[in-house]
């Protein structure tokens, strides 16, 4: 995500310079410059005060990380990863002091902490799984700034005089913390927090062009839904960029990843088995995935009027309604109901059958075209990455859209056959991203 970049860049600079050991002296002006010439940040815009503040820091984050592996024997790979999404998260907040994102999250918070119920857990759980889950889906968090951003609710700002203090109770707020990131009700307290936020991120950027004069903005509808559309078409534009960018990056991906593979794996094959590379059939299968994920792509759409008028009624009833009138309030369980051993049968006996369909249908149109093996598993390797490449995507397009999904025949049909692809694309797309030269 776009609200992640920076903080990942500091924390790839900070890994290449710390790793054959540095201070905050040696690593903060240099790591600066390298943000400015990335352009994350203008020329001569960062005073020498914030460049000491980084190097303090540095420095204060490498004590605590001497002090934790002294004290504690934990593994020191986890140790620093720890320290490194601390330190690169906190560096980001000293260059861009005061994010309008914070203010916004806790008045969510105040809104929803008392919609969510867990029946079976303590409310200060409970306060926690919609921090996390807001700070997931209206933040865009990753890891790093969720451990961030946890550690300040657990121990507070790290300075000189709780150095100690964190180093002494660090194995405690790691295991604490990693439990809540795998709580069993996570992903449906996610889910519920994700598909209400999308008014509040419009409403944040209509208050934010507007700083200071909220009260006159929500005393005059009209300006106000003018503003809101305004808001909206904007986002929207944002949007169409972002799928754009994502299609030219995801074909670039896809052709150069198809192409290595043709080169050396095809062709070695081929070579070996008839004697000869057969071009033409490298060619078709090297280009097939690029022009399937660019006919994904055109096919696209992102949202138009009518779910700017959604947003607008949703915004209105946020700010004249007491209490404003949301979805239905949810109520969860920590520990999930026993699972019907018939239904469970019947779901694996399906979700076997979408597999074999799947990738039986596909094998079987291959074979009918003489594709040998090697050649059709490659194939397929890369229709499951064009399907979840292409599912990311759309994802991202539809990301401002307030309507329920309506289903059909054709969407059940289509989720049955391609969600196989797509769960074998996104662990292949994850494993390829690493060694990928190009995405480097």
């Amino acid at each position: 995500e776009d609200e992640v970049i920076l903080s990942s860049t500091i924390e790839r600079i900070l890994k290449r310079r710390l790793i054959l050991g540095g201070n905050g002296q040696s690593v903060a002006a240099p790591l600066i410059r390298e943000l400015v010439w990335a352009r994350y940040f203008p020329d001569s815009s960062i005073p020498e005060a914030l460049v000491a503040k980084v190097a303090g820091e540095v420095d204060l984050y490498l004590k605590l990380e001497e002090g934790i592996n002294k004290k504690h024997h934990l593994n020191k790979g986890t140790v620093n990863e720890w320290i490194l999404h601390l330190l690169s998260s906190e560096i980001e907040h000293i260059l861009k002091p005061n994010d309008p994102k914070d203010v916004m999250g806790l008045y969510i918070f105040r809104i929803f902490k008392d919609r969510v119920r867990i029946t079976d857990d303590s409310e200060e759980t409970r306060d926690l799984q919609v921090f996390i889950a807001i700070r997931r889906a209206y933040a865009n968090d990753d890891l790093a700034f969720l451990r961030y951003h946890l550690c300040k609710q657990y121990f507070g700002g790290l300075a000189e005089h709780n150095l100690d203090k964190i180093a002494d109770n660090f194995p405690q707020a790691l295991e604490q913390i990693e439990y809540q990131f795998k709580y069993p009700a996570k992903d449906r307290i996610y889910t519920y927090i994700k598909n209400q936020t999308i008014p509040f991120l419009i409403l944040d950027d209509v208050l934010r062009k507007h700083q200071g004069k909220a009260f006159a903005l929500a005393s005059d509808e009209d300006f106000l839904s003018a503003e809101v559309f305004s808001a909206c078409n904007a986002r929207y534009k944002t949007i169409a960029g972002k799928v754009r960018r994502a299609i030219v990056r995801s074909v670039i991906f896809i052709f150069f990843t198809k192409a290595t593979f043709a080169l050396l794996v095809e062709g070695t094959f081929e070579k070996f088995l008839y004697g000869r590379i057969i071009w033409s059939s490298i060619a078709l299968n090297s280009l097939t995935p690029s022009i399937l994920m660019i006919v994904v792509g055109l096919l696209i759409k992102t949202p138009h009027r009518d779910n700017s008028m959604r947003i607008l009624r949703k915004i209105n009833t946020i700010l004249y309604d007491d209490p404003p009138v949301l979805d239905p309030p949810l109520s969860v369980k920590k520990k999930p109901g026993k699972i019907d051993p018939l239904m469970w049968s019947l779901f694996m006996i399906l979700w076997l059958a979408a597999f074999v369909l799947s990738f039986g249908a596909i094998i079987f149109v291959l074979t009918k075209l003489n594709v040998n093996p090697l050649s059709q598993g490659v194939f397929m390797f890369f229709l499951a990455i064009v399907s979840f490449v292409s599912y990311r995507i759309n994802r991202t397009a539809h990301m401002y859209i307030m309507k329920e999904r309506k289903e059909n025949l054709g969407s059940l049909f289509s989720d049955f056959f391609f969600m196989p692809f797509i769960q074998v694309g996104r662990r292949l797309t994850l494993a390829i991203s690493q060694i990928n030269i190009i995405l480097g």
